[in-house]
């Protein structure tokens, strides 16, 4: 793949888009597809699709078997609390060092460090909003409006859904809209039986498999998912959607993508006389040298927060409080989903029984609480996901096991167990915000990003229901020794941060308008989680898909138009 990653003596393109990862990289694709010349900002190290270190490395080819040392847990204080960083994929994280952050009240901020962003290392759950989701505010009468419904994303989610490849099953549920699947990926003999169980112990409830992002049919250059579970140290088969696998080859055969990493956007530039945006600032990450690049349109998908960022950072006369924050929410209603809570238990009868392959997916159990009018102690919902598998002769790490009959006992497969984890929404909280702290520099000597979020009683009370419906679904299956629990949910854990930036019909209580574009500067689009109204309890990538090539498709329009 030929890319162009050095900077152009001429720094003028037609778009220039913040971000490669999910949102930015189906940024790239759409706009350059239909004719634009586009520049492509990301802080982190190319890493080219292919050449992922550590993507065939096996177990023991590891120095520290997977887990971080001491030194890593000093350099990455915060993203080291958590699994997602890892020997498997170190390198592909920001250095918390370089680039700290600040809690009033416990914040977990993951934030790659490579092009592709998340995109890489996500969880590749991709389910579509409703209207259950989109009318919710409104029902509910709290925070706004969305401006949007349903039917105008809809055709969206097909198109971007046939590209991504998402194997899943249609089930015919109001709450979870169907969409353009691949063949879904197959259950196991556990997870067959807790379905028919489950579904004929309580009306309403479902289990289908995982909605995902990983093949089961090849798609152009991309060959179906091999079912090994790396996902997250990069697939070298393209078995996974990612801006590497898709959507930057498809920017690239256009000619007209410039891709520049190591390039920290540090401020979007404003013409108070022109009245629109044009350009950026950015910082060199290895020469610290601020350079500026100018374009027609500005896509900003720097990931939630580092668009909060950068559109809090680009102030000017007119807009003193960060770009397009006439309202003042710029910040505010910052959302995650929570999660860390269910319960498990062990499978009999299945001994004869074994899984097949490291499927990277499991079950999902769509929402059933709060719909056709019940009413619990708590608005909005939450859904499961888990799976049954059968444990390995890692069960017996722990044993104080020698000799011939131990090594002979861990040769066959162990117990069966099955388990359920909640996903709940969270609801908009204007107390639930991001702010710059002046008080503190990054290595590039730019404010940093200070937390003060958390979840309130509404989330508490349907913990509740997710760690106590979760073992009563399991028992009515005939699962044995379940078990509850509840870990604990601080609001970043699930990677899924949003609502800083949000749509919404009127200019005086939202940043964006109906097609992701700024209500205050015409030129500037949002389309990652920042935009989001409400979090849903559904993961959200194939959301901000969809919503990025709808304004895409729109901004050009607008840009054809004479009206940018």
């Amino acid at each position: 793949m030929n890319l162009n990653i050095k900077a152009q003596d001429q720094n003028t393109f037609d778009a220039i888009v913040i971000g490669s990862g999910v949102s930015g990289g189906w940024a790239a694709k759409e706009l350059t597809e239909k004719g634009l010349k586009v520049l492509m900002l990301d802080r982190g190290k190319n890493l080219e699709h292919g050449k992922y270190e550590t993507a065939t490395k096996n177990p023991w080819e590891f120095a520290h078997r997977g887990k971080i040392t001491q030194e890593q847990k000093k350099t990455h204080e915060k993203l080291s609390r958590d699994y997602p960083y890892s020997e498997h994929n170190e390198s592909y994280w920001i250095n918390d060092s370089e680039s700290p952050y600040k809690e009033d009240k416990r914040f977990d901020w993951y934030r790659p460090d490579i092009v592709g962003g998340k995109s890489i290392m996500w969880g590749r759950q991709s389910y579509r909003l409703s209207d259950l989701d989109f009318t919710a505010n409104l029902k509910d009468g709290i925070a706004v409006d969305w401006p949007i419904r349903y039917k105008d994303i809809a055709p969206w989610y097909d198109y971007v859904e046939k590209f991504a490849g998402i194997s899943g099953q249609a089930e015919g549920l109001p709450q979870l809209p169907d969409g353009q699947f691949q063949p879904a990926m197959p259950m196991n003999c556990v997870e067959k039986d807790v379905k028919a169980k489950v579904e004929a112990a309580f009306k309403g409830r479902n289990i289908t498999m995982g909605r995902v992002a990983n093949l089961t049919e090849a798609v152009q250059d991309r060959t179906k998912c091999q079912f090994r579970n790396l996902c997250s140290r990069g697939c070298p088969f393209g078995g996974y959607f990612s801006t590497q696998s898709s959507t930057l080859p498809a920017a690239v055969k256009t000619g007209n993508l410039t891709l520049r990493p190591d390039s920290i956007v540090n401020s979007i530039i404003y013409d108070e006389k022109a009245g629109k945006a044009t350009g950026v600032r950015v910082i060199d990450k290895h020469s610290k040298e601020m350079v500026e690049f100018h374009a027609k349109i500005i896509f900003v998908n720097g990931s939630t927060l580092g668009s909060t960022f950068v559109l809090m950072n680009s102030i000017s006369s007119r807009f003193p409080n960060g770009l397009g924050n006439d309202s003042g929410v710029l910040g505010k209603y910052l959302m995650d989903h929570h999660f860390r809570t269910g319960a498990s238990g062990i499978a009999e009868g299945y001994d004869d029984k074994y899984i097949y392959g490291r499927r990277p997916n499991g079950i999902y159990v769509p929402r059933y609480r709060n719909l056709n009018g019940e009413k619990r102690d708590y608005i909005r919902g939450f859904g499961y996901q888990g799976g049954a598998n059968r444990g390995g002769w890692s069960r017996g790490v722990a044993e104080m096991g020698v000799g011939k009959d131990f090594k002979e006992m861990l040769t066959e497969p162990g117990q069966w167990s099955m388990g359920l984890g909640g996903f709940g929404e969270c609801l908009p909280y204007e107390d639930n915000y991001v702010a710059l702290d002046n008080s503190q520099k990054d290595a590039w000597g730019q404010p940093v990003l200070r937390f003060n979020a958390e979840f309130k009683e509404n989330e508490m009370k349907m913990r509740k229901d997710m760690m106590n419906d979760a073992a009563e679904m399991l028992e009515a299956a005939g699962i044995k020794n379940v078990k509850t629990y509840d870990n604990g949910s601080y609001p970043g854990m699930a990677i899924h941060e949003m609502g800083t930036a949000r749509m919404g019909r009127d200019p005086k209580t939202s940043v964006l308008n109906g097609f992701n574009q700024m209500h205050a500067v015409k030129n500037v689009f949002v389309t990652d989680g920042a935009a989001m109204t409400s979090a849903s309890c559904v993961n959200p990538s194939l959301t901000y898909m969809a919503l990025t090539a709808r304004a895409a498709d729109y901004a050009v329009n607008e840009l054809k138009k004479g009206n940018l």
